[in-house]
């Protein structure tokens, strides 16, 4: 399996000392956000896991343990332009950036995937604004990543919430076309892909491609041999592969008005708080009334808790 660390929270960013002791232990136990009693236990065996996806916005807090992860693995960092009306808690930018660079000489830039995602038009935050601001991060780090993801905002709940909030105006076809051929230019220019993911407008003629975030020919460079994917669903409605996510709903202190699993920022604050980086779960600890599934890649079975 793939381990993702995380769609649903920022692991990298606000908990990778919990992430290491549960690399230590030797397994990882995940709560079913639909039906909180269940929990996946997942044993972090060379056998189990076939490498782990990072996403976060700070990859900083793991720079100097990275040797400490026995699995493959890559990184997708985000990195956009906006501020703190859109992102309130995102770590100083320019430190990110010396991060990521420090990332990249660690393991090799061809693990390494940046992510302009999403973008939004606000009166503040216009076109020229984006191909400015996009401009100086790959003039900035297009020989520390492999590529480039971007992505166009989608309106989820908390997205909604938030839009008249911010300003945040409806991308039109327009818009994404004249975003799409700016950035294919910016790319060309210093050789660094660009590609987008489960987006429904085609940009191909402006040299980006629609490709999946993690696919099975980039499981393979990070690999090094052949590689079986698992089967399911993948990380959205796209080509991804099937992922594995360890991380929690409402448990990311970014707050981002346009995250789509944080959605309650009260929540996220009271949430957090119940956070122990000695729990075998990211929050809070496990419950006589909970049950156990030790989940595999070819094997599953139940037990209870006690």
């Amino acid at each position: 399996m793939i381990l993702f660390a995380s769609g649903r929270c920022d692991i990298a960013a606000y908990y990778s000392d919990w992430f290491f002791q549960r690399i230590q232990a030797g397994f990882v136990d995940v709560r079913n956000p639909y039906n909180p009693h269940q929990i996946s236990r997942i044993p972090l065996t060379d056998a189990n896991v076939d490498a782990i996806l990072f996403c976060t916005k700070n990859p900083l807090p793991m720079l100097s343990r990275l040797h400490e992860i026995p699995f493959p693995y890559l990184f997708h960092v985000t990195l956009t332009p906006y501020h703190q009306d859109v992102e309130p808690n995102v770590f100083e930018k320019q430190q990110i950036c010396a991060g990521i660079k420090h990332l990249a000489k660690q393991i090799g830039k061809e693990r390494v995937v940046l992510r302009y995602d999403p973008i939004l038009l606000t009166h503040r935050y216009d076109l020229d604004y984006h191909i400015r601001a996009f401009t100086k991060l790959v003039n900035t780090l297009h020989d520390s990543c492999d590529r480039v993801i971007i992505s166009f905002v989608d309106l989820y709940k908390n997205t909604k919430a938030n839009q008249q909030k911010i300003g945040m105006r409806s991308l039109s076809q327009a818009d994404m076309i004249a975003i799409g051929k700016s950035f294919g230019l910016i790319g060309k220019k210093y050789h660094l892909p660009i590609q987008t993911c489960a987006e429904p407008i085609d940009l191909s003629s402006y040299g980006i491609q629609n490709d999946a975030c993690i696919s099975k020919s980039m499981m393979e460079r990070l690999l090094h041999h052949p590689y079986d994917p698992p089967q399911g669903k993948g990380i959205r409605n796209c080509a991804c592969l099937p992922t594995v996510d360890i991380g929690d709903y409402n448990a990311c202190a970014h707050l981002c008005r346009y995250c789509y699993a944080n959605y309650d920022e009260i929540q996220v604050k009271e949430r957090m708080k119940m956070h122990d980086p000695h729990s075998s779960i990211l929050l809070g600890h496990l419950s006589e009334d909970d049950q156990i599934t030790i989940r595999k890649e070819k094997d599953h079975k139940q037990m209870p808790l006690f």
